[in-house]
C-alpha cells in the first residue's frame, strides 16, 4: 500500500490522535485517493483547512496523493493574508453570519446578544444545516466533525469547548469578532433586529410596575418581544464584558 508523510499545524492537532500531534507521521491508504479524502480519513474536517503544501508546493483538495509525498496541512487563516499560495476555500465570510447545530442553542443566544446574525433551531437536520450554510453563505458552527466533512459546507468551524461561555470566547477569538460586535441589537429568542419603541406602543405587554421603574424599551421587529435594562442587564454585561475586553 502507498504511504505519505503528513504534518498538521496549530489547532488542526485537536483532531488527531496524541501520537500524531505536532509531529510528522506516516499514513498509508489503499488505491487512488485525493488529498481531501486522506485528510478527512485522518480526522480533520476540510472546513478547518486553508492551505496544503505537498513537497513544498500548494495544491487543491483534488490533488491525488503519490507514494512518498511530504504533506503539510495548515488551518484556516480568517484574518491573515497567506500570500500567493493556493487557498483551498472561498474568501472568508467577513459579514460573519452563522448557522449553528441543535446542540449549540446557548451559544446562538450569546452570539445574538453580541449582535451577530446566528440562525439556530433544534429541528434542523444535518442536510438542512449544510444546505443553509452553503446557500445563505453562513459559517456553520458545530461539535459534530462529520457534519463539517459534508461537501456542501465551505465555511465551518468545529467548536472545541463544551461550555457555552467558553464557546463564545472561542468563536469571538477565532473569527476576530470583537470589533464588530453590537451588543443588545438583536433578539435572543428569534434572531430578529431590535428597535427603540415608545412606552405607549408596548405598555400592554409589560408587567405591572415595569413602566414605572424603566423608561427605555426595545422591541424585536420580527417576534415583538420587548426588552429593557432590568436587573438581568447587569448579569449579561458581566458575562459579555470579559469576552469583549479580555485581560492582556
Amino acid at each position: 500500500m502507498p504511504s505519505a508523510s503528513f504534518r498538521f499545524y496549530q489547532e488542526l492537532n485537536d483532531f488527531l490522535d496524541s501520537s500524531c500531534q505536532k509531529v510528522e507521521f506516516r499514513h498509508v491508504w489503499k488505491g487512488r485517493a485525493s488529498i481531501k479524502d486522506l485528510i478527512e480519513s485522518i480526522g480533520v474536517p476540510h472546513t478547518e483547512v486553508d492551505l496544503i503544501l505537498v513537497n513544498g508546493e500548494s495544491v487543491a483538495f483534488s490533488y491525488v496523493v503519490q507514494e512518498g509525498d511530504r504533506i503539510s496541512v495548515y488551518p484556516v487563516f480568517e484574518s491573515m493574508d497567506v500570500g500567493t499560495v493556493s487557498r483551498l476555500r472561498p474568501s472568508p465570510l467577513r459579514e460573519s453570519r452563522f448557522v449553528l447545530d441543535g446542540h449549540l442553542g446557548r451559544l446562538a443566544a450569546y452570539l445574538r446578544l453580541l449582535g451577530f446574525d446566528a440562525l439556530w433551531s433544534s429541528d434542523l437536520a444535518d442536510p438542512e444545516l449544510a444546505k443553509i450554510s452553503q446557500e445563505d453563505e453562513r459559517i456553520l458552527l458545530t461539535r459534530d466533525r462529520g457534519l463539517l466533512k459534508r461537501k456542501a459546507v465551505t465555511h465551518g468551524y468545529y467548536v472545541r469547548s463544551p461550555r457555552p461561555v467558553d464557546q463564545l470566547q472561542e468563536v469571538v477569538d477565532r473569527f476576530d469578532l470583537r470589533s464588530r460586535a453590537l451588543p443588545f441589537t438583536r433578539c435572543t429568542s428569534c434572531n430578529g433586529l431590535l428597535e427603540a419603541v415608545p412606552l405607549a406602543r408596548i405598555h400592554h405587554k409589560l408587567e405591572p410596575g415595569t413602566a414605572t421603574h424603566y423608561h427605555q424599551f426595545w422591541s424585536c421587529t420580527s417576534c415583538g418581544k420587548v426588552y429593557w435594562q432590568g436587573s438581568h442587564y447587569r448579569r449579561i454585561r458581566q458575562l459579555l464584558d470579559p469576552v469583549l475586553n479580555p485581560e492582556p
